[in-house]
């Protein structure tokens, strides 16, 4: 379940940065489709997160901030790419976004039973 986690999460920062693109380029359909992909991810990155929770939910508070983090991470995700399509300032969100996947990698890779560290 780790590698479809892992997966999901990529694939869904690969599509925002597509919906990014295509914003910038005035493209609103492919932009609309890819922002429709994103949000079916969200579905699959919760569902994977959702089943290592359960995995490791004994491993006490650090699952528990994990599994916000990653709900931080989506949330500013949708923000960038809404805020982003309505024209609206994005600098904030993407400085949330920034911190929120460095600290959702720090937690998942560093402190938890299936990162890099023991």
């Amino acid at each position: 379940m780790t590698h479809l986690h892992i997966f999901s999460w990529v694939l869904a920062l690969a599509l925002l940065a597509l919906v990014s693109t295509f914003l910038n380029s005035g493209n609103l359909k492919p932009a609309k489709i890819s922002h429709m992909i994103l949000r079916l991810d969200y579905l699959l990155i919760l569902y994977s997160g959702g089943d290592l929770f359960a995995s490791y939910s004994s491993y006490g508070p650090a699952v528990i901030i994990k599994l916000l983090v990653g709900i931080w991470v989506i949330a500013s995700i949708e923000m960038v790419a809404v805020k982003k399509k309505k024209g609206q300032k994005v600098t904030s969100w993407w400085t949330q976004l920034t911190i929120s996947v460095l600290l959702a990698l720090f937690l998942g890779f560093v402190m938890l039973p299936m990162g890099i560290l023991p």
